[in-house]
C-alpha cells in the first residue's frame, strides 16, 4: 500500500474559466434552465442531458445544439470514443421503465434530429428496477446496463441493432451495481462489475460467463473508472480509504488515499479524483455555534512517478470531462472551468522553482518532453545504469556509446545489461558486441579506471558464463563463431554447450562450403574437435549433429570410438560400399566376430556380381570356424547370382576337413582299444602278482628317496614327510589327484544325466505345456555341449583316457603301500 502523504506536490495544470467568444468577455454559461443530470464527452463535443429529457452537445467553438430524446428526463448517457455513436437511458413516462436509445450522430431524421437505430427497455424481465450504471464495448458489440437490485443486463451482437442482438442476465448480486467496464485482452472480453460490496469479473466471450471475485469492497457511484490503454486498462475502484486497482483475474496495486470520493476518472496517464473535505469555522459569532461547509477538493495523481499534479477546490462539482486535450470541470451553476495541462519545459521550470524532483523522476520528465541528452546526462551523473542505456539504446539509438558505458561498469552490472540489452547490441553494433562479450566471458576489468589505479590481472577472477550469450548471437552466426573459437583458445575449460555449439557452426560451415580446399580445411577443423575428447559425455548429441550434416568422417570415427562397429558395418552396407565392408570386418571381427556373419548375409543378398568378396568372406569364416557349412549355403542360397562355383572351395575344404578328423577319431580309436587292452593286461597282473618299486627319487622334491618312503601302484614314490606335507588324503597320490579328481567328476555327472534323455521324453509327453519343459531344460544347460570322458584331457597322456569302468576299477584298486 502507498500512501501519498509524502508525495511531492506540483502544480501542472492552469486552471481559467471558461470565457465566451466575443466582446466583451463574458463568463461562458450553459443554456437552459432546467438542472444537468448526466454528462459525458467524446467525438468533438460535451454532451449534456437534463432532467426534462434534453440532450445537449457543446462543441469546440461553444455552439449549443440540442434535441428531445426522451419525455421525461435523460438519466445515463455514453459516447463512445471510436463511433459515432451515442447510448443514453431516460424515462418518456411515469414509473419504473427505463428506456435505452441508441443515437447515430451522424445520421438525421425527419425533423434533423441524430437517427435513433434502435429502442429497447432496460429492465430485466417484467421487474421494475431504476438503472445506476451503464457502459458499451467499442467494438459495438457489448452493452451492459446495471441496475439498483444487483443484476446487470448483458447486450451481445450488434447494439444499434434489434435483429442481431441477443440479451443475457448475469447471476442476479444482492447489491446495488455502481460501476461497470470492459477490458479487451487479446480474444477475451472482461465485463468488470463493482457494487457497494464487492468487485467481480466476468468472462463475458465464454458459455455460463464464468466469474472471479476480486474483492470484497466496493464502492459508491462513479467512484470507478477504466485507466487508459497504456496503463493496460486496469479498473480503478475509489474507497473512501484506499484506491485499488485491479486486473480481470486479481487484485494490483493499492494506494491510501483518504477522503469520500464521489468522482473518479482516467486522463492521459492521470488518476482524477473528487472528494470531499470538511472545514469547520465559526460563522455565527453571537450563538457561538459551529458550523461545517463542504468544499470538494479536485485531485489529479500521476500514480505512476507518485507525484501529485494539481489540487484545486470546487463548489458543488457535476462532472470533470476531458475532451480536446483539456479537462472541464462541470459545476451545478452551469459554469465550466477548463484545466489545460501544461507543456513540459514549463513543467520543468516549475518543478525547479518550487521543489526538486528526485532523479529517476526528473529522468522520466525529460524523457517524455525528448530531452533524451539532457536526460542520459543526469542518469550518467547520478548512475543510473538502466535509463542511460534504455534511452540511449530506445530513443537515440547511440549504440556504440551502450556499448562504451556497459564497458565502464562493475563487472555484475556489466553482465546483467549484457544479458538484457545484448541482442539488441549484436544486431547494430555486431563486432563490437563480440569483442565486449570476449572480454566479459574471460579477464573482465572496467574501462574507465586509470591504469595507474587498476588491480593486477590475476586479482580480475570475475568472468562471465560464456553458454548464457549464446542466445544473443541468435542471427549473427558469423560472429558468434569468433566468439566461440576464442574462448575455447583462451578458455579450455569453457562450459560444454560452448564447444556443442562450436562443433554444430563448423558442421553447418562445411556443408555449405562449395570450394573443394576450404572444404578439406573445414573437414580438419571439425575433427580436430571431434578429437579433442571433449564429447564423450554428450556422445549421443555429437552423433546426431554429424549425421543431421552427413559427416561420414565423424560418423564413422564416433562410432569407433563408441564401439559401434556394427553400426559402422551398416553405414558402409547403406552406401553399397564392399571393399568398405571386407576392411571393417578385418579391423574389428577379433571384437565380434558376427561381422563376418553380416557381410556374408549382406553380399549374399545382392544380385550383382559379389564372388570376389564372398570368397574373402567364406575364407575368414573357414579359417576361424565361425559358421557351420550348412549355414553358410542356406544363406548364399538367397543370392541368384552365386553359383555353386562360388562355395566349391569353401565345400571341398571343409569336406577335407571332416575326412582328416574321421581318420584321426579312427587313429585314436585305435589308439585308446589297445591302451585299454594294455592297461587291463597291467590290472590283471597287479592283481596276481606282486609290485616292485624301485623308483630312485622322490616325485615331489626329486631328492633320493630314503626311508620312511610312501609308494604308489601308479609309480610315483615320495618321502614320508614329503607326502605329509603335500597329501590332502592319505589313500591318493598328490601328483595324480587333480587328474583323478577330473575323472571322477566327469564319471559322476555321466552317472547322473545317463538316462536324461528318457526322463526328457516321458516330461515333454505328459506336459500339457512343452514349450515350457524344454525352457526350463535350457535353463539348467541341460542342451550344452558334454565333454565325455573319451575325450583326451589336457595335459596327460593317452593312458588315462579309457573308458568309464576302468577309470573306476583304477581309483578304487589304488592304495597307499609302505
Amino acid at each position: 500500500m502507498a500512501a501519498f502523504l509524502q508525495w511531492r506536490r506540483f502544480v501542472f495544470f492552469d486552471k481559467e474559466p471558461l470565457m465566451e467568444r466575443g466582446e466583451p468577455a463574458r463568463e461562458f454559461r450553459c443554456p437552459g434552465d432546467s438542472a444537468i443530470s448526466v454528462c459525458t464527452s467524446g467525438r468533438g463535443s460535451l454532451v449534456l442531458g437534463d432532467i426534462e429529457g434534453n440532450i445537449w452537445f457543446l462543441s469546440r467553438i461553444l455552439q449549443f445544439s440540442s434535441f428531445q430524446a426522451y419525455k421525461l428526463r435523460v438519466t445515463h448517457l455514453y459516447q463512445l470514443k471510436q463511433h459515432s455513436i451515442l447510448v443514453s437511458v431516460g424515462e418518456d413516462e411515469l414509473g419504473i421503465n427505463p428506456l435505452v436509445k441508441v443515437w447515430n450522430l451522424e445520421k438525421r431524421d425527419s425533423s434533423g434530429n441524430p437517427l435513433c437505430t434502435r429502442i429497447f427497455s432496460a429492465i430485466p424481465g417484467n421487474k421494475p428496477t431504476e438503472v445506476s450504471c451503464l457502459t458499451v464495448h467499442e467494438n459495438l458489440n457489448y452493452m451492459a446496463i446495471g441496475f439498483t437490485d444487483g443484476s446487470v443486463v448483458l447486450k451481445k451482437g450488434d447494439i444499434t441493432r434489434d435483429r442481431h442482438s441477443k440479451t443475457d442476465v448475469l447471476p442476479e448480486g444482492t447489491y446495488p451495481i455502481t460501476g461497470l467496464g470492459f477490458q479487451q485482452s487479446g480474444k477475451q472480453t472482461h465485463l468488470f462489475v463493482v457494487t457497494t460490496e464487492n468487485v467481480k469479473s466476468y468472462n463475458v466471450s465464454v458459455k455460463d460467463f464464468p466469474a472471479v471475485e476480486l474483492d470484497n469492497h466496493g464502492c459508491s457511484l462513479h467512484c470507478s473508472a477504466l485507466c487508459d490503454p497504456s496503463q493496460d486498462k486496469q479498473l480503478v475502484v475509489a474507497g473512501d480509504d484506499c484506491v485499488y486497482l485491479y486486473q480481470p483475474d486479481e487484485r494490483g496495486p493499492c494506494f491510501a488515499f483518504d477522503g469520500q470520493k464521489q468522482i473518479v476518472h482516467c486522463y492521459r496517464g492521470y488518476l482524477l479524483i473528487v472528494s470531499k473535505e470538511k472545514k469547520t469555522s465559526k460563522t455565527d459569532f453571537v450563538g457561538g455555534n459551529e458550523q461545517s461547509s463542504e468544499k470538494q477538493i479536485l485531485t489529479i495523481y500521476d500514480l505512476d512517478n507518485k507525484f501529485i499534479a494539481y489540487t484545486a477546490a470546487f463548489d458543488d462539482i457535476v462532472d470533470v470531462l476531458s475532451e480536446w486535450g483539456s479537462l472541464y470541470v462541470l459545476t451545478s451553476d452551469r459554469k465550466i472551468s477548463i484545466l489545460q495541462e501544461k507543456d513540459t519545459q514549463t513543467k520543468l521550470e516549475t518543478s525547479d522553482s518550487e521543489v526538486h524532483f528526485d532523479v529517476e523522476t526528473a529522468i522520466k520528465v525529460l524523457r517524455q518532453a525528448g530531452y533524451y541528452r539532457h536526460a542520459v546526462y543526469l542518469a550518467d551523473k547520478h548512475s543510473h545504469h538502466e535509463w542511460y542505456l534504455k534511452i540511449q539504446l530506445e530513443d537515440i539509438k547511440n549504440y556504440q556509446e551502450a556499448l562504451y558505458y556497459i564497458g565502464k561498469l562493475p563487472f555484475d552490472q556489466a553482465e546483467r545489461n549484457m544479458m538484457k540489452y545484448g541482442k539488441t547490441l549484436m544486431h547494430h553494433a555486431p563486432d563490437e558486441t563480440t569483442e565486449l562479450l570476449k572480454v566479459l566471458c574471460t579477464d573482465y576489468r572496467p574501462s574507465g579506471e586509470p591504469p595507474a589505479e587498476r588491480e593486477p590481472v590475476s586479482r580480475y577472477k570475475d568472468k562471465a558464463n560464456s553458454e548464457e550469450f549464446i542466445s544473443i548471437f541468435a542471427n549473427n552466426p558469423r560472429e558468434l563463431k569468433n566468439f566461440l573459437e576464442h574462448m575455447i583458445q583462451v578458455q579450455a575449460n569453457s562450459p560444454q554447450g560452448v564447444y556443442d555449439t562450436l562443433l554444430e557452426l563448423r558442421l553447418q560451415d562445411w556443408a555449405h562450403e562449395e570450394d573443394s580446399q576450404a572444404k578439406k580445411q573445414l573437414q580438419e577443423d571439425v575433427m580436430s574437435l571431434l578429437k579433442s575428447g571433449l564429447f564423450k559425455a554428450v556422445f549421443d548429441k555429437a552423433l546426431v549433429l554429424c549425421q543431421m550434416h552427413n559427416f561420414k568422417d565423424g560418423v564413422l570415427y564416433l562410432y569407433e570410438q563408441g564401439r559401434l562397429y556394427q553400426q559402422i558395418m551398416h553405414y558402409h552396407m547403406q552406401n553399397d560400399e564392399y571393399a568398405k565392408v571386407i576392411e571393417t570386418c578385418e579391423r574389428y571381427g577379433e571384437q565380434e566376430a558376427c561381422l563376418w556373419e553380416q557381410a556374408l548375409g549382406y553380399f549374399a543378398r545382392k544380385e550383382e556380381d559379389c564372388k570376389e568378396y564372398i570368397g574373402s568372406v567364406l575364407r575368414h569364416i573357414d579359417r576361424n570356424n565361425l559358421m557351420p557349412p550348412l549355414l553358410v549355403v542356406q544363406t548364399l542360397a538367397h543370392n541368384s547370382t552365386a553359383t555353386l562355383s562360388v562355395i566349391k572351395d569353401y565345400l571341398i575344404n571343409k569336406l577335407q576337413q571332416e575326412s582328416d578328423h574321421i581318420a584321426e577319431d579312427e587313429r585314436k580309436i585305435k589308439q585308446y582299444r589297445e591302451e585299454t587292452k594294455k592297461i587291463r593286461e597291467e590290472i590283471e597282473e597287479l592283481k596276481s602278482s606282486a609290485k616292485i618299486f624301485q623308483k630312485p627319487k622322490c616325485s615331489m622334491c626329486n631328492s633320493p628317496l630314503e626311508l620312511p618312503s610312501v609308494h604308489f601302484l601308479c609309480g610315483h614314490s615320495f618321502h614320508q614327510h614329503c607326502f605329509e606335507s603335500y597329501a590332502e588324503h592319505d589313500s591318493e597320490c598328490p601328483t595324480c589327484m587333480p587328474e583323478n579328481r577330473k575323472v571322477m567328476d566327469m564319471i559322476h555327472a555321466q552317472e547322473q544325466k545317463q538316462d536324461l534323455h528318457d526322463k526328457f521324453q516321458h516330461q515333454l509327453k505328459c506336459s500339457k505345456d512343452g514349450f515350457s519343459v524344454i525352457a526350463d531344460y535350457f535353463g539348467r544347460g541341460v542342451f550344452n555341449k558334454l565333454t565325455l570322458i573319451t575325450d583326451p584331457l589336457p595335459g596327460r597322456t593317452a593312458t588315462v583316457n579309457i573308458d568309464v569302468g576302468l577309470q573306476r576299477d583304477l581309483l578304487i584298486h589304488t592304495k597307499r603301500t609302505a
